[in-house]
This record gives structure tokens, C-alpha cells and sequence, in this order.
């Protein structure tokens, strides 16, 4: 299949797979070493200049096979039988290259029919006057905004226009019914109310070319019409508006969608029973102009009879989309009209509305979690309910308060019934009696239920097209039950938990004993709305006023609908000294409530009040079955979305190892011959992918680059006095380490014949040597990294603030060139000059890894110069891009002779700030102590640490990383490997002679 694809692609299916590989492969050996950048196969391929297609075909076989392409691409390590494909694999790869095969067809299909298009409007060019083609477009006439307040409403366009009425309204488009190639209708959306608009072509006013223009259009497209209003032959059942259709006269494109949609408004506004109009709208036409048959724009559909099953799921990760069809905007009608209901009754009943903070210093609901968060160094959480400012402005003598707002509950509870954020609808007032509040909070929700019965019946009535439910039932007077007598019924009912236990009069009930108990109740007393009341102490917050006459019960209550609670409320323990009792015996702490207890030692009215989730209420009252869908952004435990981690990016994708380019399917299908993919990625590009500081080294000339033939990975090494000295982790992704170590080593040991010391390296690396390959590893250094610039802690270091303060007095000005720019040749030579004059200042013996050299691959480096008052250079800095996990390198800091005192401390704080939120390494630097990982007997450690510690004082190794640290560095341990017996004196002096080199 794969070969036929290639073959049809390259449309040549009779070359011979023996003629395609009759070219000389320049591919470099496994163990070639490359300087940088590494030869391009495309300067040694074939004389001819020619690709043979099946050169492609055998190519593109092999990647998918697993094999290493002819030449001597192929690796000679001993694990190479590890790398030799399993059938998953292989399976894995096939689908992977037919995706991209489809994808590229799929291409190749839209630019056919964006050149039939574009022939088709030159042909409309030549024919249509322009007064026909002024009808249509994506610019409509500006003198139609002059009069916008005059616009048509779809909701009310019976009752405000008369048929044979001109009528301008803008609106998306809900589908498309394509008839003839002649004739199309458009259904137009405007939130709950659709219409239908008929364009069909007619002589000297509308053109075939507007009608086909018309039936492109992308759904859920932005558009102006102009039209008539008339009546339709028969009312019109796939629109809600039945008795009117607009015939277009004028359509124009004001905003269509830039992206695939994920599904379309008409498709998930489908009622799933077959309705009456579906049988009416079929078929459509082929159009002249070569866009006929099954090929569409992929925002384009055809209206049909069923449509495609759109999971919540899926409807809720694409919430926009969601929240355009017609059921969804009637839902946020209903939870609107609750919040103005609740609201317009509490303020005539004398309430007031307050707002509370939602961060807080302590739990206020002693059985549920809290979200903590650091409030500048502070404890803090987010309020679980306002309870306890509600009960301050109690305190405070304001008598009856209301608030609508946000309540966080960090429960982990992924069931239709719980968010952890959601919308509180809460009340607090005095009382005299207990019951007074249970009247209140009674009234305020049979108000709330009576003004969606009166004003919001063609919301409900749409919602019930997709969740049926009956309206809601309850008596004049309310439903009210003890708790106990509600458990006695339960128990009567012969339910039993599911681990067989029987409901207990001193438990709180579960959402399952609650809903059944709701059923028991809908049967014995004929209503869907009723209240419990007196819960058990055990179940209340330490707040809840016990019962007087029953210490065991509180005068609290829970307020149901259709079986499940959408209220708690009760009666507020006012007497401080009886609260600070109970908050004692439920040992609860006092600690960040200290407000909240001071109001009630300053004296307190008897109050009560309630919290109701206005999610839970609108999907109760709707039958919504999940409080998700009543919710405009939901927001449980799972619904914020897992952030990919910038480290899982590559800056340069085509440089990738994991596939490497001649690997990748996208582009072994695209690519022209071998000659385009045998290439290795630059190595400037794979230290932006996978490097760290080290790395950045190979740059230098003393350093040889091995590539790894299969992967294209590159390891960095410097032959010295029988020596390979290998500074760094392999470039690669991780999961290519252990191959790319293993074939490196075979490099080293069979061709270079060296004796490897392998420096610098991370934990995984010495993993895989020490661990592994049973290497003796130590660390004697650390990168001085710089997790987040921002929290730097040397902006506060005094002696350091005072040397900025002294530079910039000197007048020092800093230069900053970043990644897109570059710097200007006469800088370049200055700042040269400056850097010839601080080598001529150097004193004593040098310890690096390579020289300056700070204008090379300056793709990937930020420069900041600073110049004294004079306007002569005095500093540098440079950053070097690193990969993603590592962020960026600061490369050098040089100080020049004769800078300001303060000015290397002021420019790299310049270049931390700058660059706050990116993670930073200064390098790598010697560290106080030896510690030793694998290999090492006690005696070699004990000679090793103390040969370490004469060497780092007499060379003052530790000064950098001393000064580094200041400025906020912290030590990440590096690690030094090297073969059991392969480190003499000698071995430790060649290290210590090629850091001096």
C-alpha cells in the first residue's frame, strides 16, 4: 500500500526499485565525526544532479520498516538488534504515514477547488453587470450602519415588519439546504429565533455565480441580508419562525469562521426523534462551475435527516460552539431570570445586596475542603460560602443581606451533581423565630419559580424538545418534614443502602437515599418541591443553632426539588461564647477567623439564613441531568485542562531526532529525492531543541561533533593526550539516550581509539553509564541554575542594590539585541576590541571550556552591551537559547577594564528581568565537596576528595558559583564518568590541562 501511495503520488508506477538505488550514498558512516555544521549529502550526491522516484519508493519502504537506508546509515553499537522494529511498531508507523497521506490529499483537493472557484469569479467578472455583483461579497454598504437601530430582531420580526417589508438583519447562518444550482435556502440563527431565507437566481437581479457563492459559505459564518419579508407557500417547520421567509435580494460575508469548526450549531441543536420537516429537505444540485458532488468545505454541510452523535463531552471542551445553539442560550435565559427574580424579591422584601471577599484566612464550612494558596507568604484559601461576612453584616446591624457570587468547594467529586466552582445565591437576616426565615427563603423560591412559569414559557418549551420533564408540582403551602420522619418513610419504602445498611436517623442521607426519598414523597404527597427540616448536629457546621429542646437536632433545613437538595440554611449560633464552646469541642481553630468571632463579641442579633447553588437549581428545574450544562463554563476537577509543558516543545520542530527529518512521513512524502532528507539537522538547531549549557561549548573549533547515523543525534568531544574528553549530554531526545550513548562509545573504543571521560552530564546519563554500563561517576559541579528570574532574590540583596545604584549614577546605559535582531557591525568591532583588551587583563592561570567567541550562531543568542557615561563599552552579556527545559544559558558576563564598579551586577539583573518567567542556567562551576555515585570504593573516594580540595582552593574553583549564587543560582549536580580503571593521576591531570588549554 505504501509503495502504491508513493507511486501515485510521484505518479511514476513503473520504475524498478533496483534503478533507484543506483546513486552513491554520501550518507555519513555511524561513528562519522562532523565539524560544525556537518556536510550536506546534497555537495557529495550524485554527479547527475537526478532523483529516480523509486529512490523515493525504497526510501520511504525502509522508514516504515524500520531499516537504515542504503549506504552506511545504519548503527554497528551492540544493542543495534534493539532497534530493530516490533510489529506494533511497524503497524504504528503505517497509520501514521496513511494519516499524512490523507492530509496531503485532502490538500491537494482544496486547491482544486480553489482554482475552480477562482475560475469561476473571473468567469462572473466577465458576465455580471456591476450592479449584480454589488449584491454580494464581504463588504456590505457602510450607509447600512447609518440605521443599525432599525435592524430586524428574528424573535419579533412578525410583530415589528408587515410581508412585502424590506428588512436588513445580520445573523449566522444555521444551515444551508441546497436545492438546485439555482436555488438555496438559508436558515439564519439569532440566539433561540432562526429563519428561513430563500436566494434563488433570477434574470437582471440575481446571478447563478451570487447563488453558488451563497451555498459556499462556511456555517456559523457572520452575514448581512437585505430582502423582502414574505409568506411562505406552507409554514416553514425547520425555523421558528413559520409564518415568514425573507427573500435575499442582498448577502454579504461580514465575519466567517477561521478554523474548523468541531461540530455545527444545526447539528447539536438536533432533535435525536425524526421530526416532520426532516423528510422535506433533500438533495442538492451540481454546480457549473466544477464544485458539485460529495467535496465540501469542511464548515460547510448539507442539511440531512439525522445527525452525527455529539457527546457531552465533546460539546463541553468546545463550550463556544456549544453555547450558540438555540437550547443552550434558552438555558442561560432561565439562569438569568432566577438571578433577577431572586434579586427583585429580596429587594422588596428590604434586603440588601453585599459583596464578600473570596479570600479568606480560614475554612468556613468544617466539612468540606478548601483551595489553599500562598497570599504573599500568608495562608490563605477561597471562600467556601460568604457564611461568615454574612453573619459579620449581621453583626454590623445590617438586618437582611443578600449576595450573589462565587463559592469554591475543593471537593474531588467528578458526579453530575457537584462543580467546584460555582455560582451561591445566599440570604442572611435577623429573625425572631427560627421559621420566620424558612417563610422568607419559601417565598423568595416559589417567586423565582412563578416568574419562569409566567414569562419564559418558549424557553422551556425548547429546552423540553431535548430534556423532557414535566413542570414543576407543589402545594400552596410547603412541604415541611422533620429529618427524622423523612428516614421513617425511607425506611418504610424498604429501602437499603447498597452495602445493605438502613438509613440512621443521626446520618446524613445519601444522593441516592435522596432521591428515592423524593420519589416516596411524589407519590405520598404529590409534590416535587419540599423541605427538611431539623438535621442532626453531627451533620451541620459548627455554626448551626442546636435545638433548645433537642440538643441532638438543629435548626437547619435543606430545601429539595425532584428529589435532590438545591438549599441548606438554619438558624446561627449568635452567643460567642456558645460558639467558641462548640468550636472547641469540634476542634476547630480559631486561627484566621478572628474577624468573623470579634462581631459576635461585640454582640449579635438572633439570625438565619441559607446558600443556594444556582447550577444545581437550574438543572433540577430543567431535568438538565448534569449541573454541568447549567453551568457557563463549568468548572469540576477534571475540567481544567492538563498544560502540555513548554519542555515537550521543540523550538525546531524539523530538527527533531525522534523522528529525525528522513524519517518523518509528512516529509519523505513531500520530498523530492534522497538527496533532500539526507542532511542532518543543524547542530545550532539541536542545541535549541535539547541542549543545556554545556552543549553550547561544541560550538567551539577545539570540539569534534559525532552524529549518530540513525537519529542524527550529535555528541561533543575533544581528543587530548589519548583522551576523549565528552563535555555534555548527548543532543536527543531522552528516550533516544541509552542508543545514542551505546553507539557513541563503540565509536570511541573501535575507530577514534580514545579513552573516554565523559564530563558534565545529567542524572540520566550518569544513570545509563554508571548504573548501566557500570562506569565509576562523580560530582565535583553543578549548573548555577535560575528557575524564575522574577523571584530573584539579588533585587533585594543590599550590597548588590547598591552596586546597581553606583552604575547606573556612573551614567551606564544598556544596549539590548534580541533574537530578531542584529547587531550592527560597528558595535561588533568595538565590542571586539573591549574583548581583546580583558584577555590582555587577564592574570593567571585559565579554567574554561572554550574562548570567547560571542558572534557565532547568533540565531540563538540575545546580546546586552553596556557603555559608561562616555558612550564607550564597558560590559557584555549573552544569552544562548537552550532547549525548552532548560531556557537559557548565560553565556558569558564580561566586565571590561575599566567599567564602573556595580556594572556586570546591573547588567546581568538587566538580563534576568528581562527575560522573567524563562528558566536560566549561568553554567556550570566547581562545587565545595566531592560526592561520589557509582564505582567507588571508600579509599578512592577519600583520595579523591582530598586531591579535589587542594586543587579547588589553590585555583579558587568556587569563586564563580560563590558569586553566582547571590544572584540567585542554585546548584544542579553535574556528573563526571569514566570507566572502572580508566582514571589515573595522569587521567585527572588531562582534565584539569584541557580546562587550562
Amino acid at each position: 500500500m505504501l509503495k502504491r501511495a508513493v507511486a501515485t503520488l510521484t505518479k511514476d508506477s513503473s520504475s524498478s526499485g533496483e534503478n533507484g538505488h543506483s546513486k552513491s550514498s554520501s550518507t555519513p558512516s555511524t561513528g562519522h565525526t562532523t565539524p560544525n555544521p556537518p556536510p550536506s549529502a546534497k555537495s557529495t550526491g550524485d554527479v547527475t544532479g537526478q532523483t529516480d522516484p523509486s529512490d523515493k519508493k525504497f526510501r520511504l519502504s525502509h522508514i516504515f520498516s524500520g531499516h537504515s537506508l542504503p549506504g552506511t546509515r545504519r548503527s554497528t553499537s551492540r544493542a543495534a538488534s534493539l532497534d530493530e522494529p516490533r510489529p506494533s511498531a511497524v503497524k504504528k508507523a503505517q497509520k501514521v504515514e496513511e494519516k499524512e497521506r490523507r492530509a496531503l490529499e485532502q490538500e491537494q483537493v482544496k486547491k482544486r477547488i480553489a482554482m475552480a472557484r477562482k475560475q469561476s469569479d473571473l468567469r462572473a467578472a466577465q458576465v455580471e453587470t456591476p450592479e449584480q455583483r454589488a449584491r454580494y461579497g464581504e463588504q456590505y454598504p457602510q450607509q447600512w450602519n447609518e440605521s443599525h437601530d432599525k435592524w430586524a430582531d428574528i424573535f419579533t420580526i412578525c410583530d415589528d415588519a408587515d410581508i412585502g417589508d424590506t428588512v436588513t438583519l445580520r445573523a449566522r447562518i444555521h444551515t444551508i439546504r441546497d436545492v438546485s444550482s439555482h436555488l438555496v435556502f438559508i436558515v439564519l440563527r439569532q440566539q433561540i429565533s432562526t429563519i428561513q431565507a430563500v436566494l434563488a437566481e433570477e434574470d437582471g437581479i440575481t446571478t447563478g455565480h451570487m447563488v453558488r457563492w451563497a451555498k459556499r459559505l462556511p456555517l456559523e459564518s457572520i452575514v448581512m441580508v437585505r430582502g423582502k419579508l414574505q409568506k411562505p407557500r406552507e409554514p416553514i417547520t425547520g425555523a421558528t419562525t413559520q409564518q415568514a421567509e425573507i427573500k435575499v435580494y442582498e448577502l454579504f460575508l461580514v465575519a466567517p469562521p477561521k478554523e474548523t469548526l468541531p461540530f455545527n450549531v444545526y447539528d447539536a441543536d438536533l432533535v435525536l426523534k425524526k421530526s416532520d420537516d426532516e423528510a422535506s429537505h433533500s438533495g442538492h444540485g451540481t454546480d457549473s462551475d466544477g464544485e458539485g458532488g460529495p467535496v465540501r468545505d469542511e464548515n460547510h454541510s448539507i442539511e440531512r435527516s439525522e445527525g452525527p452523535v455529539i457527546t457531552q463531552r465533546v460539546r463541553l471542551t468546545n463550550r463556544i460552539i456549544d453555547l450558540r445553539t438555540p437550547t443552550a442560550q434558552a438555558i442561560f435565559r432561565i439562569n438569568a431570570a432566577i438571578c433577577t427574580a431572586f434579586r427583585s424579591h429580596l429587594d422588596k422584601s428590604k434586603f440588601m445586596e453585599i459583596h464578600t471577599p473570596k479570600l479568606q484566612g480560614g475554612a468556613s464550612e468544617s466539612g468540606s475542603s478548601v483551595f489553599m494558596l500562598d497570599y504573599f507568604g500568608r495562608p490563605a484559601c477561597l471562600a467556601q460560602s460568604p457564611q461568615l461576612f454574612k453573619q459579620m453584616c449581621i453583626a454590623a446591624d445590617m438586618k437582611r443581606v443578600y449576595e450573589i457570587g462565587p463559592v469554591f468547594r475543593a471537593e474531588n467529586s467528578n458526579t453530575p451533581r457537584h462543580l467546584t466552582e460555582y455560582t451561591g445565591l445566599d440570604i442572611e437576616m435577623e429573625i425572631v423565630h427560627y421559621y420566620d426565615a424558612i417563610r422568607v427563603i419559601d417565598g423568595m423560591l416559589k417567586s423565582i419559580f412563578v416568574a419562569l412559569r409566567d414569562n419564559f414559557k418558549a424557553e422551556r418549551e425548547l429546552i423540553k424538545r431535548h430534556f423532557p420533564h414535566e413542570d414543576l408540582t407543589y402545594p400552596e403551602d410547603t412541604l415541611i418534614l422533620p429529618f427524622a420522619q423523612g428516614v421513617r418513610l425511607l425506611v418504610e419504602s424498604g429501602y437499603v443502602e447498597e452495602d445493605g445498611s438502613i438509613p440512621k436517623e443521626d446520618e446524613d442521607l445519601s444522593t441516592r437515599a435522596e432521591i428515592r426519598l423524593g420519589g416516596v414523597i411524589k407519590e405520598k404527597y404529590n409534590t416535587d418541591y419540599y423541605i427538611l427540616d431539623k438535621f442532626p448536629t453531627s451533620v451541620r457546621p459548627f455554626y448551626a443553632m442546636e435545638d433548645k429542646e433537642n440538643p441532638k437536632v438543629t435548626n437547619s433545613f435543606d430545601i429539595f426539588i425532584r428529589g435532590q437538595e438545591i438549599c441548606t440554611g438554619g438558624q446561627r449560633i449568635h452567643d460567642i461564647e456558645e460558639l467558641e464552646r462548640k468550636m472547641q469541642r469540634l476542634s476547630i481553630s480559631p486561627k484566621g477567623m478572628q474577624e468573623y468571632l470579634e462581631g459576635f463579641r461585640l454582640g449579635a442579633p438572633p439570625h438565619a439564613g441559607c446558600g443556594i447553588g444556582l447550577e444545581r437549581l437550574v438543572m433540577l428545574y430543567l431535568n438538565l441531568g448534569d449541573v454541568r450544562l447549567g453551568s457557563l463554563f463549568h468548572r469540576d476537577p477534571r475540567s481544567l485542562p492538563l498544560q502540555k509543558r513548554d519542555d515537550d516543545e521543540l523550538r525546531h520542530p524539523e530538527a527533531s531526532t525522534n523522528p529525525p527529518p528522513w524519517k518523518h512521513p509528512r516529509l519523505a512524502l513531500k520530498a523530492d529525492g534522497e538527496s533532500e532528507l539526507r542532511d542532518m539537522q543543524p547542530l545550532e538547531k539541536l542545541i535549541a531543541n535539547y541542549g543545556d549549557a554545556s552543549n553550547t561549548a561544541w560550538l567551539d573549533e577545539r570540539y569534534k561533533v559525532w552524529r549518530h547515523a540513525d537519529t542524527g543525534a550529535a555528541v561533543g568531544y575533544s581528543p587530548f593526550k589519548g583522551y576523549a574528553m565528552i563535555i555534555g549530554d548527548p543532543l536527543c531526545d531522552k528516550t533516544q539516550m541509552t542508543q545514542v550513548v551505546s553507539a557513541f562509545l563503540q565509536f570511541i573504543k573501535k575507530e577514534a581509539k580514545l579513552k573516554p571521560i565523559w564530563m558534565m552530564v545529567c542524572e540520566e546519563v550518569e544513570e545509563i553509564l554508571g548504573g548501566r554500563l557500570n562506569w565509576c561517576t562523580l560530582s565535583v559541579s553543578a549548573e548555577e541554575r535560575v528557575d524564575d528570574p522574577a523571584k530573584n532574590p539579588a533585587r533585594h540583596d543590599p550590597d548588590i542594590q547598591k552596586k546597581v545604584r553606583h552604575a547606573r549614577k556612573e551614567g551606564v546605559k544598556i544596549e539590548d539585541y534580541k533574537l530578531s535582531e542584529t547587531v550592527p557591525d560597528e558595535v561588533v568591532k568595538e565590542t571586539d576590541e573591549r574583548i581583546q583588551d580583558w584577555r590582555n587583563n587577564r592574570k593567571g592561570e585559565q579554567v574554561h571550556m572554550t574562548d570567547v567567541h560571542p558572534w557565532r550562531d547568533m540565531e540563538h543568542r540575545v546580546y546586552y552591551i553596556a557603555r559608561d557615561g562616555s558612550g564607550k563599552v564597558c560590559a557584555m552579556v549573552v544569552l544562548h537559547q537552550l532547549s525548552p527545559a532548560h531556557g537559557w544559558h548565560i553565556k558569558w558576563a564580561l566586565d571590561f577594564p575599566g567599567a564602573p564598579n556595580g556594572t556586570i551586577e546591573h547588567v546581568i539583573l538587566h538580563a534576568l528581568e528581562n527575560n522573567a518567567g524563562s528558566k536560566m542556567t549561568f553554567g556550570a562551576s566547581a562545587t565545595s565537596t566531592l560526592v561520589s555515585k557509582h564505582g567507588l570504593s571508600k579509599v578512592t573516594t577519600k583520595w579523591l576528595t582530598k586531591a579535589y580540595g587542594s586543587i579547588a582552593e589553590h585555583n579558587k574553583l568556587t569563586n564563580k558559583g560563590e558569586f553566582r549564587q547571590k544572584l540567585g543560582a542554585v546548584e544542579d549536580r553535574v556528573y563526571v564518568c569514566y570507566p572502572r580503571h580508566g582514571l589515573s593521576p595522569a587521567g585527572v591531570q588531562a582534565i584539569i590541562g584541557f580546562f587550562k588549554q
